[in-house]
């Protein structure tokens, strides 16, 4: 029987504030295989875990992250955002699926998988997100794990896949259909999705064959998983 990969988005963000340590915890306890974290780094070079390039949205804070070191930014939301050793230790030697939203640099994200290293969980990162940021990952690290995300039906460029090598292609699930899917492997990459949080949605994608389903509701995802396999 094939197994589809559960991943939490974020962690378990219907239940608990997203890219938090209890979060990560929740989402591992609901029977994630893997948890999704927003990586990206303080004005001191610190990667620590938000999607957003500010504090508003989940802090109520006007304050850029890049406008901030570690310190500052403990202080301000009471250690509540975690720094990536911090989410790395707590999540043992579950699989971890690192986003680097936005526009990462280089040198970001060099030290975001030079952490990875130093923590020693080389082997149970990947890492996902945009052309850009996947080509400094594997400049970075020639043994990367990556999901390239991809947000268009025309298939990205076989150079751009050379020079990438992708383990993966990380699709939003509504572009994803059964001649997709059958692309994506006739290529010889893994498809993953990315976020239905409906069990209808859950179901058409798992019988459209896709490999990793990354959601908000990994509960609902675990169960409905468990029953279509017939486990």
């Amino acid at each position: 029987m094939r197994t589809v990969t559960a991943v939490a988005h974020r962690g378990d963000p219907y239940r608990v504030r997203e890219n938090t340590i209890d979060s990560l915890r929740s989402a591992l306890q609901l029977g994630a295989d893997a948890v999704e974290i927003d990586v990206r780094t303080t004005r001191d070079g610190v990667p620590v875990l938000l999607h957003d390039e500010t504090l508003k949205r989940l802090w109520e804070l006007e304050r850029p992250l890049r406008s901030l070191s570690c310190d500052e930014l403990r202080g301000l939301t009471d250690g509540g955002v975690p720094t990536l050793v911090d989410a790395l230790a707590a999540t043992g030697d579950s699989r971890i699926m690192v986003d680097l939203p936005g526009a990462a640099n280089a040198r970001a994200v060099r030290r975001v998988v030079d952490v990875i290293r130093e923590c020693g969980a080389e082997d149970r990162v990947y890492y996902c997100a945009d052309a850009q940021a996947m080509l400094a990952v594997r400049a970075a690290d020639p043994a990367a794990e990556i999901a390239l995300t991809w947000t268009t039906l025309a298939p990205p460029r076989p150079a751009l896949l050379e020079a990438v090598r992708p383990r993966w292609l990380n699709y939003r699930f509504t572009l994803v259909d059964r001649a997709l899917t059958a692309h994506v492997h006739r290529n010889g990459h893994l498809l993953s999705v990315w976020t239905p949080d409906t069990r209808r949605s859950m179901r058409r994608l798992l019988d459209m064959g896709v490999d990793s389903i990354t959601t908000n509701r990994v509960d609902t995802l675990y169960a409905l998983r468990k029953a279509w396999s017939g486990e």
